[in-house]
């Protein structure tokens, strides 16, 4: 183009912007990564009711819990999912991530709430400590609607 003058000043300034919009990028690039370098899953939440459960001898769950054969404390963080979420134990003693009454917490798999005998398709079944964790005081433990995901 024929007579239009481009300043060094203008020349500057994109030089900058470019810099600064490259930085950005590598920022959020980065922000996606955990510490050794792999990237973040993305969070896929599912719907669900958390339901109260107590899996220690005498409690609630009556047996031990399915994965570990064992009982465990009210104080633990530890929850029973519905036959389908429970997949044929392949969640089994992972941890998922419940999020409820603005609040998140992680809590271990030990247990299925058997949907042939009436467990709901969409339950969580929390310990005390899943719920004091979110927060919930105990009158209003019952059953809350909450989404949750794999840790």
């Amino acid at each position: 183009m024929k007579g239009v003058k481009i300043s060094s000043n203008f020349i500057q300034t994109m030089v900058i912007l470019l810099i600064l919009v490259s930085t950005l990028c590598s920022s959020i690039e980065a922000s996606t990564r955990k510490p050794n370098g792999r990237r973040f899953k993305p969070e896929h939440r599912h719907k669900a009711i958390l339901t109260l459960n107590s899996f220690e001898k005498g409690g609630d769950g009556g047996a031990p819990s399915e994965c570990d054969n064992k009982f465990h404390s009210d104080k633990t963080l530890v929850v029973a999912l519905s036959s389908a979420l429970f997949n044929h134990k392949k969640r089994c003693l992972k941890e998922i991530t419940i999020f409820g009454n603005g609040k998140r917490v992680n809590a271990k798999v030990v247990d299925e709430c058997d949907s042939s005998k009436g467990c709901k398709n969409n339950i969580v079944d929390g310990s005390a400590a899943v719920w004091k964790a979110l927060g919930v005081p105990e009158k209003r433990r019952g059953e809350m609607s909450i989404f949750w995901s794999d840790a």
